[in-house]
């Protein structure tokens, strides 16, 4: 190597620092690619993707081709930076040439490519595909045989290749990729997504109609009643019972009552006839478990009941769609039935709203592992049935019961929480409206 002139010399020294920093480019932006857009570019026939993605099929190998490369070009450059200063300097010249080398390749080998490869790592990963590719098929049997050697001291250390990340998402990272999204995705369609990841987390007495809400038909009543009723109803289906809801007979879709006024053939006996049989959800039931049900079972509405067969409540398709959607009801006032803002910035509470629409709509983090509505939760934490006029608060919020009904709060006055300004609450009710 002596015959070899120094600016040879130099010039392979630069071309080894060069091809250093390409290795070290190449597994920083191998390892930091994101791996659902490089499968969304592989699955749209793009080569450089298709190349990346082999190659990461196995990152044993494609480690061991880059550090192979990067050690073989680093050594090589040292040995050829000590030619150099020694026919330089001397023997003193082997220090400053381990030296200088050492900066050298720290900043144009390491740091700067590196960098790089982590700003723009599809940029640098799909040209070194080029280079890595062909170069892990000239040096396999090398690889192999370092690979083989690698996995055997894993399998000693305990350390089994089986256990590796496969890049599945559980559903709280998926959430917090949606909320990283940013601009990407649209708000609306983001409070959709989420609202799909919820389902699992949320049983259908959290947002059924309780028990004394339901509306129903007493077939016992009057005929004259039940026409009336029937005539304002704003609902398509109704329970059907004798007395109480206990006694439920079938559920009537208002549909097909339609025919009978038209013949004139409406009657008691005919009401009992058309009630279709009734469906029975579980307490419990994660939302998105019901949805597949009332799917399969070509249902749009059930009532809950416990583990002794009492009804808790009843639980809607349109419940479950308005969880991921959210409010799409024809009434224009059906939020403001449960929230009224008033002019001193307060808001007058329904007592019956769940806590889960109420955490929504005010932007506050009650708990909703106990009591599901907000009379429950009062109720709850009070121990006893209170008076109006009575003042707690609940979860660190100022709140006034106003009204009482049946044992039970029928509206409360709560103060503006000082986190979230009244107007972002109005602007959430209006958004809801329309």
């Amino acid at each position: 190597m002596n015959d070899i002139p120094i600016s040879v010399l130099f010039g392979i020294l630069v071309f080894l620092i060069l091809s250093s920093g390409f290795f070290s480019a190449s597994e920083t932006s191998m390892m930091a690619i994101n791996r659902y857009r490089l499968r969304h570019l592989a699955a749209k026939k793009h080569r450089g993707a298709q190349r990346v993605s082999q190659l990461l099929e196995r990152p044993d190998r494609l480690i061991g081709v880059i550090l192979l490369g990067n050690n073989f070009v680093n050594i090589l450059a040292s040995s050829i930076a000590t030619v150099i200063a020694l026919d330089l300097m001397g023997e003193a010249g082997i220090a400053v040439a381990a030296a200088l080398l050492t900066v050298v390749i720290l900043i144009f080998s390491e740091v700067t490519p590196k960098t790089i490869a982590a700003l723009h790592p599809e940029k640098v990963a799909f040209p070194a595909s080029f280079v890595i590719k062909p170069l892990l098929s000239i040096l396999y049997p090398l690889i192999w045989a370092l690979n083989g050697i690698g996995n055997s001291l894993l399998k000693l250390s305990g350390i089994s290749k089986q256990n590796q990340d496969n890049h599945h998402l559980s559903p709280e990272e998926l959430r917090t990729v949606v909320h990283e999204a940013g601009g990407l995705i649209p708000p609306r369609h983001q409070k959709m997504l989420l609202g799909i990841l919820d389902l699992e987390k949320v049983t259908v007495e959290e947002i059924m109609v309780p028990r004394n809400e339901i509306v129903g038909i007493d077939i016992d009543a009057p005929l004259d009643v039940i026409t009336e009723q029937l005539a304002i109803s704003q609902h398509t289906r109704l329970p059907l019972y004798r007395e109480n809801i206990d006694n439920v007979i079938g559920v009537v879709h208002l549909r097909k009552l339609l025919r009978l006024f038209k013949h004139d053939e409406f009657s008691k006996k005919q009401l009992e006839k058309i009630a279709r049989d009734l469906y029975f959800v579980p307490e419990g039931t994660p939302l998105h478990t019901q949805l597949l049900h009332f799917q399969r079972h070509k249902r749009r509405i059930g009532l809950v009941v416990n583990e002794y067969g009492d009804i808790q409540g009843l639980i809607t398709l349109e419940d479950i769609l308005e969880e991921i959607v959210g409010e799409f009801t024809t009434n224009p006032d059906a939020l403001s039935l449960d929230i009224h803002p008033q002019e001193d910035g307060t808001f007058l509470v329904d007592g019956s709203i769940t806590v889960r629409e109420f955490n929504r709509m005010m932007q506050w983090n009650l708990s909703t592992d106990g009591p599901k509505t907000l009379n429950g939760l009062i109720l709850e934490y009070l121990e006893v049935i209170p008076e109006a006029a009575t003042s707690l608060l609940l979860d660190g919020h100022p709140v006034e019961i106003v009204q009482m009904a049946n044992k039970a709060v029928k509206m409360v006055k709560i103060m503006p929480n000082l986190k979230v300004p009244q107007a972002q609450v109005k602007k959430d009710l209006e958004e809801g409206e329309s």
